[in-house]
């Protein structure tokens, strides 16, 4: 039985393309494979329609590029897409801290502060799965905490793509231990509402994600 609601193409072009997009960043689908229409419809139980709606997206998205008389190939990241990845977040991070520290009421506070603990409580676990969940929840609350539903929605998107290359950043040696001792420096500055030292702690952080992601893929070439 089909698992997908056929009768609305359009909403389930949508998913289709959630669903191959984490595919292609998750590395199920590799750089330069083949992605064929029909191939992929028995994968996923569905008819074609929906598969050449999100392979349409995809290719807008560029992560798939469509070749004419040959099919449609995965292209994922370069180094450029990466470094434009976070030059982006470098520059909205450092305007949600510094919205954050304004706004932010006890509540939200208490909330970074859970986080953060728990952070240290899978540090020492060693468990990167669950520290990549939780370095999500950590960025998110301070996007949380700007009070600003536009900036949210905005940041929306584009975490999505960071999230998942960061995911490799945390598998280097040692990087749990350095990410939380990072975490905690923002989190002082947070504290004592210094904007300044705040957006200087998570400009490091970030640019030594970029750094570990940018080694990441240039490895796989």
């Amino acid at each position: 039985m089909n698992i997908y609601d056929s009768s609305n193409h359009g909403s389930l072009g949508a998913r289709t393309f959630l669903i191959l997009r984490d595919k292609i960043l998750n590395e199920e689908y590799t750089q330069g494979q083949k992605l064929n229409e029909a191939v992929l419809a028995v994968e996923l139980k569905m008819s074609r329609t929906p598969i050449r709606e999100a392979l349409k997206q995809l290719e807008l998205e560029g992560l798939v590029e469509s070749i004419p008389n040959k099919g449609v190939y995965v292209k994922g990241f370069d180094s450029r897409d990466i470094d434009d990845m976070f030059e982006i977040r470098l520059a909205l991070e450092g305007l949600a801290i510094s919205l954050a520290i304004e706004r932010m009421d006890d509540m939200m506070l208490s909330t970074l502060e859970e986080i953060y603990a728990l952070m240290e409580l899978y540090t020492k676990r060693d468990d990167v799965e669950k520290m990549h969940e939780l370095n999500l929840q950590y960025h998110e609350a301070i996007y949380h905490a700007t009070k600003s539903r536009y900036f949210e929605r905005l940041m929306k998107d584009i975490n999505y793509y960071v999230s998942v290359t960061s995911r490799h950043s945390i598998t280097q040696p040692e990087r749990l231990k350095t990410a939380l001792v990072e975490h905690k420096a923002i989190l002082d500055a947070i504290k004592k509402k210094d904007v300044v030292q705040a957006q200087e702690k998570i400009y490091q952080h970030i640019h030594k994600t970029q750094l570990l992601v940018r080694a990441y893929y240039a490895h796989k070439k």
